[in-house]
């Protein structure tokens, strides 16, 4: 395998792992906006909810790791708006907060952000 086609692999590899990100926030983004207009009744709400903290809890592990690729100023970035949207998602889910607004726009903004 020449350096060239090496180099292919890589970045296609890349574009997948985006494109899985990007299918996963989707997802996400559908459960928030069912719980959003309550369409989701207990024990779905919660299921929701637990999603997207497993989903940002795997970004954040991930970003964590060195072998990571992206800049380091950009991952701290991302690990503090993981942070956030894993604490808001348990307020949400504690009921100490019940607007999923700001949760459902930061995720759209990242999938968005992944194109």
């Amino acid at each position: 395998m020449t350096l060239s086609s090496y180099d292919a692999v890589i970045e296609d590899g890349g574009q997948e792992a985006r494109g899985r990100e990007r299918e996963a926030l989707n997802h996400g983004i559908n459960l928030l906006r069912q719980l959003q207009s309550g369409q989701l009744a207990p024990p779905e709400d919660t299921e929701a909810l637990l999603f997207v903290r497993r989903l940002w809890t795997f970004f954040v592990q991930d970003l964590s790791s060195e072998r990571n690729g992206l800049s380091e100023k950009l991952r701290a970035d991302l690990i503090s708006i993981g942070l956030w949207v894993i604490k808001e998602a348990d307020r949400v889910r504690q009921e100490k907060s019940t607007d999923v607004a700001e949760l459902l726009g930061i995720n759209i903004i990242i999938r968005d952000a992944l194109a």
